[in-house]
Formats: structure tokens, sequence, C-alpha cells
């Protein structure tokens, strides 16, 4: 995964800022914010160390508008004022749900103790600490459990910086003990629980408490969970494993008091962690205190917070994901503690084998739970590690598989240690014990019928709570604006209540498109078009930006490889001497076929052109001689038959502005369509990729086990350009030199370049804007020569694939989906004389059954030929510029400023 990358919040009910000062930093991982509301993710990448506000509108229509839509909607619903007044710039408008119902509520707060158990991580609480005096709540109670401490530098620390915070030792090592240690110390209501490496938002006591009072059903709250920062490699991989967010959706979960948890509700983790969750106080005086055999400080090293989500459901309370309540987490910085992080994810089995052991009801689905989430999770990705590679580092998911395995057998250990840990200092609490709470839940089971219950309400007016639910477990919605009927929708209760947050949430889910500005009678297409056009001038994404442009000191290399074709070569050089540019720019003619003396001619009549010699046939060497000998920063790849516009060289290098940008190509235009031949390699598909940009990275890479990655369809190297330095990387390196036109393989030599950029979770940016004319071939042999060759290429590249990455998906696609598509194909143009040959299909075939021998034939050749290195100048190449250059350089190498 690429890093750094710059963690923001931005707020989109104020103007979009453009952020400046970014050099260093690849992307932007922004939390979009609605009014303080926290509704999702955007990632934009850095351009010339900046990010402009309209990048950030255009990228936010494009991803987020269904979002921001539906979240105005729910807050127009929750306010106090009576809709019929708003249209959608008045929603736009609207001030904070929460803040209204602080404004209606404030003398209802309850206290909330914040408990934060801490270990010996004296800067990290330090930072945590500063947050929390930031909280906007006016009844809070802060509180430290130093566990089992090595020191006094915690006692120190809140002493003397933090004198409004209470401190207390709790000698059990052991986090879970520490937690217990909170409730019994707990003045609040409400506890709730944060790390020592976790920065809360300062809204986030006031959305755990507006959680709480607004669902009086709600027994317990978790929160959502963000990167503080993303500076390090182990800190990405950590947020591409998953992270700790659950998403930006208000959720509930409940089941019926007696009946088992179903199964799929056991991989607790779905519902939060425990660096943002919070009780109501009295429910441990009815569940028990948390397990201490289970969390840091045991040998299970997790799963504490997950058993108490799970009990708090056994027992027929309600459990609330709220992601108004946000905190920012400290991910580990570095890949060793990534990886022992990672390891103690295998807790999730200490969970179950807890679960199995004191729940006799819950066996069953304890064993689900367990052999799904092995076979599923662990083994699944395990596997398909060796069946294509992974952003993921394979070590992790083996990290992961084996702290599953010894999950299955710490309990019993943890258990033991913690009987031994209340033998030496003594019992803890007064709280019933886990025993004791299960005997309870088991012996209050409650039965009853399941019903659909029918409410109606009118969206002018404000939400009311529903709390005459009785027996059914769903309501059903029937929503009216003005009297008329606009939607329904069924909302899952809890108990027999439905507050305002459940139907809200709902209706707006459900019917956002119906209640964007209802009041204007007019069309849900008009009215959402109206919707769309007010946000986009809002965000200002109607705003064009100053192209960012590549700096004029950033050189660059023109690689035209070239064998025999001494009128298209002139072509060539004219055109890309008439580029409209002031940087340094050099051009590098390699001539593939120096015995026939037809290319250094040609070189002479353009000053400063270099000339590489390689004498071993196939353009993946020439192109590799003329990488290998160009001095630029950025090296094109062209063709010696193909013909540029003035303005084409900076179009193509314009994505390089980008720092993960690795690869742009462009657009191939025909120049002629003038024989059957060129028609028909235009009607085979040609070399451009259509007329609207495109970007593709690791994630497309790696988007599915079942297809292959398709970089045919990225462009050719006939419009591209590179970093040079991916030249120099050991994930990448020069081009195959087994594939390519000259060789027996064919073509291919671009394709698995590109292949290897996205491997690395590099960007390839397509540009259509920067185009090139290309020559087709103009009688039929010579296009039979080059579709053969092409088929031949297009298994070969797969077959690389295979056997140099490990990446299985290439022999589906060979065995099965290549001839699931071409055997139609042939039918349906022998039965339909369709204007694409049967003849060039049946050349195709037979070129795609030759892929295997050809590439074996290719990798004989370059055994023997050797193969290139950008290390020390290659025996094989030599090189010359033309004796009219001017402006060389001290290696002899001289560059060109068009």
């Amino acid at each position: 995964m690429l890093y750094p990358i710059k963690v923001v919040d931005l707020e989109l009910a104020t103007p979009l800022p453009t952020l400046e000062g970014l050099d260093g930093y690849l992307l932007v991982w922004a939390i979009l914010r609605l009014r303080g509301v926290p509704i999702g993710y955007l990632k934009v990448p850095v351009s010339g160390g900046r990010c402009h506000a309209s990048t950030f509108a255009k990228a936010i229509l494009d991803e987020h508008v269904s979002t921001i839509m539906t979240c105005l909607v729910r807050e127009g619903l929750l306010a106090d004022l009576p809709l019929r007044h708003f249209d959608f710039t008045k929603l736009l408008a609207l001030p904070a749900a929460s803040d209204n119902f602080w404004q209606r509520r404030a003398d209802a707060a309850p206290k909330v103790t914040v408990a934060v158990c801490t270990c010996d991580r004296t800067d990290d609480l330090a930072i945590c600490l500063e947050a929390l005096q930031r909280l906007d709540y006016p009844n809070l109670d802060l509180l430290v459990v130093d566990n089992a401490p090595a020191g006094k530098g915690a006692e120190e620390l809140v002493r003397t910086r933090f004198p409004a915070v209470r401190y207390v030792c709790e000698p059990r090592p052991g986090l879970d003990w520490a937690r217990n240690r909170a409730i019994l110390e707990s003045q609040g209501e409400i506890i709730a629980y944060t790390d020592d490496d976790a920065i809360v938002d300062p809204g986030w006591a006031k959305a755990i408490a507006r959680a709480f009072i607004e669902q009086p059903e709600v027994m317990a709250v978790t929160g959502l969970v963000v990167p503080f920062e993303l500076e390090t490699e182990a800190q990405a991989l950590f947020e591409l494993h998953g992270g700790f967010g659950r998403g930006f959706t208000r959720k509930w979960w409940s089941v019926e008091q007696g009946n088992p948890v179903p199964w799929g509700l056991l991989g607790a983790g779905q519902f939060g962690t425990g660096a943002n969750m919070a009780y109501r106080r009295r429910l441990f005086d009815r569940i028990g205190d948390f397990d201490p055999a289970l969390d840091v400080g045991t040998v299970t090293r997790g799963g504490g917070d997950l058993e108490m989500f799970f009990r708090v459901l056994k027992a027929g309370h309600t459990l609330m994901y709220e992601p108004e309540a946000m905190i920012r987490h400290r991910h580990r910085r570095d890949y060793a503690s990534l990886k022992t992080q990672i390891t103690s994810n295998g807790a999730l089995y200490a969970l179950w084998t807890s679960i199995y052991r004191r729940y006799p009801d819950q066996r069953r689905a304890c064993l689900r739970i367990g052999v799904w989430w092995m076979f599923h999770w662990n083994i699944r990705r395990w596997f398909e590690s060796y069946l294509y590679p992974h952003r993921l580092p394979r070590d992790l998911i083996v990290s992961e598989l084996s702290g599953g395995l010894a999950g299955l057998t710490s309990y019993r250990k943890a258990l033991a240690r913690a009987q031994e840990v209340e033998r030496e200092f003594g019992p803890q609490t007064s709280l019933p014990s886990v025993a004791h709470a299960v005997e309870t839940t088991l012996a209050s089971r409650q039965k009853g019928a399941p019903s659909i219950a029918v409410r109606r309400v009118e969206l002018t007016q404000p939400l009311m709570p529903l709390n005459d639910l009785r027996d059914s477990d769903t309501v059903r919605l029937f929503a009216t604006w003005d009297n008329r009927p606009v939607g329904s929708v069924n909302i899952r209760s809890c108990g027999p209540f439905v507050g305002r947050l459940q139907q809200a949430d709902g209706l707006a889910d459900a019917l956002t498109h119906q209640l964007i500005a209802p009041d204007l009678r007019l069309g849900e297409d008009v009215r959402w078009a109206i919707a769309i056009s007010t946000l986009t001038t809002h965000l200002g994404a109607d705003v064009e930006p100053t192209p960012d442009r590549l700096p004029e000191e950033v050189s660059v290399s023109i690689v035209v490889a070239t064998y025999d074709r001494p009128e298209d070569l002139r072509n060539c050089l004219s055109s890309l001497h008439a580029q409209g540019t002031v940087r340094t720019v050099e051009i590098v003619v390699v001539d593939n076929h120096p015995a026939s003396k037809l290319t250094p001619p040609v070189v002479a009549e353009f000053p400063a052109v270099v000339l590489v010699e390689e004498r071993r046939q196939g353009l993946a060497y020439a192109r590799n001689a003329g990488f290998i000998a160009a001095k630029g920063d950025i090296l094109i790849a062209t063709d010696d038959d193909v013909t540029m516009p003035a303005d084409w060289l900076e179009k193509l290098l314009a994505p390089f502005a980008r720092a993960d940008v690795m690869v742009v190509t462009g657009h191939v235009l025909p120049l002629e369509l003038e024989t059957e031949s060129q028609q028909n390699f235009e009607n085979y598909g040609g070399l451009g990729r259509g007329f609207q940009s495109f970007e593709r990275s690791g994630l497309w890479f790696e988007r599915t086990w079942r297809e292959p990655v398709k970089t045919w369809t990225l462009g050719a190297t006939a419009n591209a350009a590179f970093r040079a330095s991916i030249f120099r990387d050991s994930r990448i390196g020069l081009m195959e030199e087994t594939l390519g036109p000259g060789m027996p393989s064919g073509v291919g030599e671009d394709t698995y370049l590109f292949y290897k950029v996205l491997k690395a979770d590099f960007t390839h940016v397509y540009t259509p804007d920067a185009y090139v004319w290309h020559k087709h071939r103009r009688d039929d042999a010579a296009l039979r020569r080059q579709l053969y060759n092409y088929s031949k290429g297009h298994i070969a590249y797969h077959l690389t694939t295979w056997i140099k990455d490990g990446d299985w998906r290439a022999l589906k696609w060979i065995l099965w989906s290549m001839p699931k598509w071409q055997i139609p194909r042939l039918i349906k143009s022998i039965i339909r004389k369709e204007q694409y040959p049967v003849s060039l299909i049946l050349l195709e075939i037979r070129g795609h059954l030759m892929g295997p021998w050809s590439l074996w034939q290719s990798y004989r050749r370059v055994r023997r030929e050797g193969r290139s290195s950008m290390g020390p100048p290659d025996p094989h190449a030599s090189v010359h510029h033309s004796a009219s250059g001017d402006g060389g350089c001290s290696d002899g190498m001289p560059h060109r400023s068009l």
C-alpha cells in the first residue's frame, strides 16, 4: 500500500480548502464530515505537493453524493422545525441535529465517567489526556486506571499536569482487571472506555450521551475509530487489513432474551472495539464484570471487549454503534509491532472458547463460527496468497492464522492465571461473576410470537419516539407529506421502543429520493437533478482549477525503437522535434538491426539525437537498451511508425505531478484507414483505449481471484511514459525480454511491465488527451503476422504472470475464459458473417495454441543471449550521437531542450 498518507478532516458545510505543503505525501485520506457528523472516507492523490479544493469537490460528488443527500434528509427529519419550509438549499443550511438536541436537553446531560486504562505508556497517555480535556461536555468524570505499572510515570503525569483527572492504580495485571476497577471507581451513570493510544474527538462524549438519552433501551454504545496518521508502511497495512473502523452507518443489535445469539453475531468485532465503547453503569450489576482471563495482559491477548458485547446481547439488551462518537487511533508505526497486533487477532478463538465453556446453548454456534472463520478468513486468504499476489504481506496472513490456532488453547491457560491473580491479590469486586450472569440469563427466557406493528408518520412534523410496540419486533412506518403517502419502510425494533434516530435513519435510507424537496411537486428525477446542481455549486465542483504541471526541471528521455523503417522514423523524429516544451528533452533512437545501416543516416539529420545500437533482436531488448542509456527522470516509449501533435508531450507528462503515478499511457489513433487490413485491425481493437480517462492501482490489481489482471486494456507502449525510478525498483525492473515483438512469444513486454507496476501498488493513468497517430499495417500479410504475434503474446503474458509471480488466475483465463470467449465469437462470425473475418479469428486461436511453445523458445533464446541490466553497460549495446549534435554532456550523452 502506498504511503505516507496525509489524514485530514474535511467539513462539507463550509468552503473546501486547498491543502498546500503536502510534499512527500502520496495521498490525502480525508474524513468527510457534514456539520461535524462523519459520513465517509475520501482518498485523493497529491499533485504537485497539494490538493485543490475543486479536486476534493469532484471526488466527493463522484463517490459520496448519495451519502450526502441521505445525511441531509436524515438531519432534516431530526430537526425540530416543520420540514414544509425546507428546500434542498435550506437543508444545506440547517444546524446540526445534535446541536438542536443539546439546546433542548442541556439540563439532562448524565454524568459520564471516561476511563483510560494504561500501562507504562506515559507519552501516549499524555496525548490522550490532552484530547480528553478538550471534550465538549458539561458533566465529565475523567479517570485513569494504571494497570500493574513498572514505575510511577503515569501517576506523576496525572498529578502534575492533569489535576482534574482522577488516578487509581490496579495492581492485578491484565486489561480487564483495569476495566473492572474503572467500574468500581466510576461516578457517572455512563462509563465510556478509551485507550491511551487514542485521541477522542471533541464531540465524542456528547454523541455517546445523546445515544443513551434518545434510545432508552440501549445499554451499550460503540463508536467510529479512524486512523490518526498513516505515515508508515505498518500503519497503512493495518488499515488495509481492516483497521478498527466499522463504517459510517448507525446500527443496532439485539437478541430476544433467553434465545441463543446467532452464530453470525459471534464475530463480535463487527460491533466495534474496546478503544471506543460505553455502557450504562447499572448494566454491570445485571450481567457481571469483564472476564479477566481475556484481553491484553493475558495469554489470550484480546477479546475482553468482544466478550462483553456478546454478553450484552445474550442478556436481551440492545447494543448500538454510533459513528458520531468518533476517536482517532494511533496505529503501530513499526512492522514488528503490527505483526504482533495481527497475531493477537487470534483472541477471537479464545473468545469463542470462553463462550463455549459457559453457555451450553451457544456451543453449536461457537463451532460454526470457529470453523467458518478459520476457513473463510484465515485459510482462504492464505490459500489465495498463493493463487495471486496480494498487497497484504503473506507473513501477516500466516501470523493471524497461527494466532487463531494458539487461541484455541489460550483461554484455559488464561483462566488458570486469572484464578492465581485473584488468590494473590484477593477478590476485586462485588459485581456478579460471569458464571452468575449466565445463570440469570438462562433462567429468564421469554417466548413470544413476533409481529409487525403499523404506524404512520407525518414528515412535515417533528418525529416522535414510538414506545408502544409491545410484542412486535418490527414496525412498518408509512410516511406521508401533507397527508400524501410518499413511501414505507420496515424498521426492526429493539424491545418495545423505536426512537427518533432509528426512524430518521430508516426513512432517510429508504426514501431519500422521495424526500428531496417534496413540496416542489416535481418529478423525483428533476428534484434530484436540482439537488445535485445545488450541491455542486455549494462544494465548488463547478470551478475548474489550473491544471498541475510537472515542474520544468524534470527532464525527459524519449526512446524510439526502430527496425529498418527509415521513412517512418524520419516522420516520427520530425514530430518529436516539433513538441512545444521548454523542459530538457533527450531523444534516444535504438537501432535494433545495425547491420542494415539504414537508421544512422536518418538520425544524423536531427541534431543531438542519441543513437543506441542493440544487436539482439526484440523490441524489449531495444527498449531496455534505450532505458539504460537514457538520462531523463521520465522515460517515454514510442514507436517509429507513430507521429504526434505538438502539445502531446506535456499532456502525457501532466499526471506525473502526482507522486503515486508511475505509468501514463495515451490514446493511439489510426493515421489512416485506407485498406481493408487497416480497418480490420481497428475492428480487432486497435491500440487506442477510448476517449475517457481512467486510472488503475493495486486495488484493481487484486480485485478478484476469478479474473486475471487485464493490463492490455490500459494502453500500449506506442504511447507510454514511465518514471525512470521503476526500472531500478527490485519489484519492477526492466521490460521482460522473453516477451515482445521480435521474440518468438510475439508481444506482452508492455502489459507485463504494467502488471509489475500495479503489483507494486503504484498508479497507472490513461489520458486520452495525449494522443498519437499510428500507421497501421496496410497489407493483409503484415496484419496477419501482427495478429498472430498478438495472440501468441497474450498467452505468453499470462503464463509469465503465473511462472514469475505465482498468479494462478492466468491459468483459469487460458484454460477456461479464453475458449469460452473465442468459440461463441467464432460461431457468431460464421453464422452472421460479420465484418471481422472468420479467418482472422482462426488465426488468433492458432496463435493462442502456439503461445506456450513460443514462450519456451523465447526463454531459450534469452538464456543464450543474456538479459539486460540497469547496472554496468551491456556489452551488446553501443551508444552514438549524431555528428551535428551540440550541448553534449560530459558523459557523451547529450540532452536537447526542444
